[in-house]
């Protein structure tokens, strides 16, 4: 049977022993996800409470973890997404995000309205991809790439 959390604290705690066990056994976020089958992002995003697991993937990431049948199961749960507070996030890096929002969130919505209409891009039907290139002035750049489906607002 499928189930969905009404209150993501059980989540949040498994996703830090989740982390914890991460560290200890000295694993990269590739390495937990091809235990899973699934994509790095999609599996990082998971086991920080994000995202639900198919049971294969629940079992295999908690195996891999050292978690109990517990965590299987919590893995497995329909979250309650949202891993921001309402505040300003302090996080340096997660804090850059919301920064390229807010300096560039209006440019992108009236973008996507001109080219596709009234609708939102998906965050459900949705990959992400993080990838290291070199700057061609020197030292490294970041691309972020994230693909989401375009779903028409429908008038009813």
């Amino acid at each position: 049977m499928v189930h969905a959390q009404f209150d993501p604290t059980a989540r949040r705690a498994l996703a830090i022993a989740a982390v914890d066990a991460k560290i200890r056994k000295d694993l990269s976020w590739q390495r937990i996800a091809d235990a899973s089958g699934l994509s790095v992002a999609f599996t990082t995003a998971a086991v920080l409470g994000q995202h639900a697991l198919p049971e294969e993937s629940a079992r295999a990431v908690a195996d891999l973890l050292g978690l109990d049948e517990d965590a299987v199961r919590l893995l497995q749960t329909i979250p309650t997404r949202g891993s921001l507070d309402g505040a300003v996030p302090t996080d340096p890096t997660v804090y850059r995000f919301y920064e390229m929002l807010q300096v560039y969130g209006t440019t992108l919505k009236e973008l996507v309205h001109e080219q596709f209409g009234d609708g939102i891009i998906s965050a459900i039907n949705f990959t992400l991809d993080v990838k290291k290139v070199a700057d061609p002035e020197g030292g490294e750049r970041a691309v972020i790439t994230l693909d989401g489906k375009y779903l028409p607002t429908k008038p009813f």
